[in-house]
């Protein structure tokens, strides 16, 4: 694993992909960050069933991001594996720790919670889109359906996950946030981001 990650980092500004290039700026960000592995299907891959997002998900079992052949060649591609990167920035570093302690409190919360966690997660995957290069765009010039309103994180088998909306607006005004590059920016609500700074290597 050393090894990939060493050799992708080496590749740094020649590398002509955007979602390698997403990669990349996560790899330099944070540690522990998954590599990025392409499949052509999802279904079958970290015990995911027909439920499970078809484009990408964070097998956080395996610590690896799967996005299929077809959805890395998309326009938003970079927004998606920025996104599950947002996902594995909070499982290694706390703060999936700390929201699953308020959901398993507040169950009547439970809704809100999570779409505050949907909302940092958007902002870090605008910090590390604008650090990969992307430049400053809107969600909606990508989409007009909601992303990642179903399961597309979690441990094996990835079959069981609450369903999540905060509509596509709320996530393009947090990932537009995040595209400011000011990583103390992504503190939606009660979630802040100390833990965040605290895990960010530059």
């Amino acid at each position: 694993m050393r090894w990939i990650m060493a050799m992708v980092l080496l590749a740094g500004p020649v590398q002509a992909d955007p979602v390698d290039d997403v990669m990349v700026a996560a790899m330099r960000s944070f540690a522990q960050m998954p590599v990025v592995t392409r499949v052509g299907v999802i279904e079958g891959q970290c015990g995911a069933d027909a439920t499970v997002d078809a484009q990408v998900v964070y097998c956080t079992t395996r610590n690896e991001i799967l996005i299929t052949t077809s959805a890395g060649t998309l326009p938003q591609a970079p927004y998606l594996v920025a996104h599950a990167y947002g996902h594995a920035v909070q499982v290694r570093h706390g703060v999936a720790d700390f929201a699953l302690s308020q959901i398993r409190n507040r169950r009547s919360e439970e809704q809100m919670l999570r779409g505050l966690v949907e909302q940092q997660v958007d902002c870090i995957a605008g910090f590390l889109v604008a650090r990969a290069g992307v430049p400053p765009v809107s969600l909606r010039d990508w989409m007009r359906v909601e992303p990642f309103t179903g399961i597309h994180w979690g441990r094996d088998p990835l079959h069981v996950g609450p369903s999540v909306s905060i509509g596509l607006d709320t996530r393009d005004e947090w990932f537009q946030r995040g595209q400011g590059g000011d990583l103390g920016q992504c503190a939606p609500g009660e979630f802040t981001a100390d833990l965040l700074l605290t895990a960010l290597q530059d």
